[in-house]
């Protein structure tokens, strides 16, 4: 994935200014959460899925790279990872990180070298 991680493909459908928050978040195999919160910056694109009793009710940031598809009809956000992917990501607390270069090059490496 690389250094496009935090930008959406092209083929994903997304269009600026279109609102995610709310839209139920699904993985290769099965559905992870609600969109918290999503952002358009350039170059750190991301979204905040809040899981649910899914992981305990854990806030995840995903960068946009991760994006397949966007179907606004349905108010679906697909992605092109598992669950276990999102399961055994870093630990994120929404507010607290968001802007920790840490945190975002944890991120940044766990999802550009996970194995699929």
């Amino acid at each position: 994935m690389g250094a496009d991680i935090w930008g959406y493909a092209e083929t994903s459908g997304h269009v600026p200014g279109t609102k995610l928050i709310g839209f139920t978040v699904e993985a290769t195999d099965g559905t992870i959460g609600k969109v918290d919160k999503h952002t358009e910056d350039v170059g750190r694109s991301y979204l905040v899925v809040d899981t649910g009793p899914w992981i305990f009710g854990r806030r995840v940031l995903l960068p946009a790279g991760l994006v397949s598809l966007i179907d606004v009809e349905n108010e679906t956000v697909r992605l092109s990872c598992a669950r276990d992917d999102i399961k055994d990501s870093p630990e994120f607390e929404s507010g607290q990180h968001e802007d920790d270069s840490n945190i975002i090059k944890l991120i940044e490496h766990y999802y550009s070298n996970r194995h699929m």
